[in-house]
C-alpha cells in the first residue's frame, strides 16, 4: 500500500484549483485534468460504471464479489480542487524521511521554515516521512491525499480479489473548496446506502459534526465630495464599513474561537470613499447560535441605514450549508463502524466537530448520510501544508476495514 504516496505525489502536480467567482460548471476547466486521469485509471483497474459526468463528477463501482450479498453499499468520496487562497500551480513536494524534530526549511534560501515552535503538531510525527511544500504554493493534501487514499484502496482491493467485499462505490467531486461541491451530485446515480469523505486532518481524526455556514456580501454606498467642504454632505463608504465590521463582537473571529465557537470571517474587502464592499462568512455549529448571528449582521446593516439613509448598504446573505449531524445521529453506525475500524487497527478515534465542511456536509441533507475520515494532512490551504505518509497509509487501511466489516455483516 505504500503506492499511496506516488499517486498522491502524481496527482498534486496537477492544478486543480477552483474559483469561486466562476459562473461554471465545474468553475475551472483545469480540475478536469485530474478527472480525466482518474477515469483513465479506474477504467484499467476494470471497474464498472465508470462515467465523468459533464459537471466534473468522477463515479465508479466495484461491484461485489460475494455471492448474493445482501448488505449495504458503502459510498468513499474525495474532492479534486485545491483552495482558491493560494497557489496551486506547479506544486514541487517535499519529502523528509524520518523526521527528527526541529525546522524544516521549505525553500532553498531557508527563508519559509515550517516550525514545531509556530506548528506544535510536528512534534507528534518524530521518526516519520514529512511530505510539505517547497514554500511557493500550497500542498494539495486537501484532498488529493484522500483522493489517493481511496484510489490505493480500490486498487488494492482489485489486486487482492480473495478478500471478500460488498459492493463499493466511489467518486471525486469537483469545487468542493468553493461550496459547490455537491451542487450537482446525483446522489441516486451514485447508488450508495450512505458514504465517507475523506478529507479531515490528522490521523484518528473522524467528524459528524460541522458549522452551518452562510456568506454575507455587503456593497456600501457613499458619497465622494471634496474634503474641504465635505462637512454634511460626504458618506465615507470605508468609514461605514469599519463601523459595520465594530458593530460585530471583536472576540467572535476565527483567530479568537476554536472548539464549537463560530465566529464572523470577514475573508474580503475593497473599498474607496464611493463604494465599499464586505464579504463575510458566518459560522456555528448550533443552529439558534447561526441565526442569531446572521441576525446581528442584518441589525447592524439596517442601523447604519437609518443612520445614513436607505440603501447605503445592500446586504445579501447565501446559506451555504448546514451541521450534518441532524442527519447522521438517525444512522450512528456509519460513525461507530469507523470507530470500529480504527480501534481494530489501533488508532484511537478522534472524534471532534469540523471547524468548516465538507461535501458530506450537503450530501447529507440530500439523502446521502456522509460523515468525514481523516486524511493524515495538516495547515491546508498553505504554503506551511504538509502530510505525514503513515498517516496516509493508516487511511488506506481504515477504509479497507470499514469495507471489510460492512462485508460481515
Amino acid at each position: 500500500m505504500s503506492n499511496v504516496s506516488e499517486k498522491f505525489l502524481t496527482y498534486v502536480k496537477i492544478d486543480t484549483q477552483s474559483d469561486r467567482y466562476s459562473d461554471t460548471a465545474p468553475s475551472t476547466k483545469k480540475q478536469l485534468d485530474l478527472s480525466k486521469l482518474l477515469v483513465k485509471e479506474l477504467n484499467a483497474l476494470k471497474l464498472e460504471e465508470v462515467s465523468l459526468s459533464d459537471f466534473g463528477y468522477v463515479m465508479a463501482l466495484l461491484p461485489s464479489n460475494i455471492p448474493d450479498f445482501k448488505g449495504p453499499t458503502p459510498g468513499f468520496i474525495a474532492h479534486v480542487d485545491t483552495s482558491p487562497d493560494f497557489s496551486g500551480k506547479n506544486v514541487n513536494p517535499q519529502i523528509t524521511e524520518n523526521y527528527q524534530g526541529g525546522d524544516i526549511p521549505l525553500d532553498k534560501a531557508g527563508t519559509i521554515v515550517l516550525s514545531p515552535n509556530e506548528f506544535p503538531e510536528l512534534k507528534k510525527y518524530t521518526g516519520k516521512t514529512l511530505i510539505t511544500t517547497d514554500g511557493t504554493t500550497l500542498l494539495g493534501a486537501d484532498d488529493k491525499a484522500g483522493v489517493a487514499e481511496i484510489m490505493t484502496a480500490i486498487e488494492y482491493l482489485v489486486q487482492h480479489p480473495e478478500i471478500p467485499h460488498g459492493a463499493i462505490r466511489i467518486a471525486f467531486t469537483p469545487d468542493e473548496e468553493v461550496g459547490k461541491g455537491a451542487d450537482h451530485f446525483d446522489v441516486q446515480a451514485f447508488g450508495a446506502d450512505f458514504a465517507y469523505t475523506m478529507d479531515g486532518g490528522e490521523i484518528g481524526e473522524l467528524n459528524y459534526e460541522n458549522f452551518n455556514a452562510a456568506q454575507a456580501t455587503i456593497n456600501i454606498h457613499g458619497r465622494s465630495v471634496h474634503p474641504g467642504s465635505a462637512k454634511g454632505k460626504m458618506t465615507n463608504a470605508i468609514m461605514v464599513a469599519m463601523e459595520l465590521a465594530q458593530m460585530l463582537p471583536d472576540r467572535e473571529r476565527p483567530e479568537f474561537t476554536e472548539d464549537y465557537e463560530g465566529f464572523f470571517h470577514l475573508f474580503e474587502f475593497k473599498g474607496d470613499v464611493e463604494q465599499a464592499r464586505m464579504v463575510y462568512i458566518i459560522r456555528d455549529h448550533d443552529r439558534d447560535k447561526f441565526s442569531a448571528k446572521i441576525d446581528l449582521i442584518e441589525r447592524s446593516a439596517a442601523t447604519l441605514n437609518s443612520r445614513y439613509g436607505a440603501g447605503t448598504i445592500n446586504i445579501k446573505i447565501k446559506e451555504q450549508y448546514l451541521n450534518m449531524k441532524e442527519k447522521i445521529l438517525p444512522e450512528m453506525h456509519i460513525v461507530k463502524t469507523a470507530q470500529e475500524a480504527m480501534q481494530s487497527l489501533g488508532i484511537p478515534p478522534l472524534v471532534i466537530p469540523i471547524r468548516g465542511g465538507t461535501d458530506g456536509s450537503r450530501l447529507s441533507y440530500m439523502g446521502l448520510p456522509t460523515p468525514n475520515i481523516f486524511t493524515g494532512g495538516h495547515n491546508f490551504h498553505g504554503n506551511y501544508e504538509y502530510i505525514c505518509l503513515e498517516s496516509m497509509e493508516s487511511a488506506v487501511e481504515v477504509i479497507l476495514k470499514i469495507i471489510e466489516l460492512y462485508a460481515a455483516k
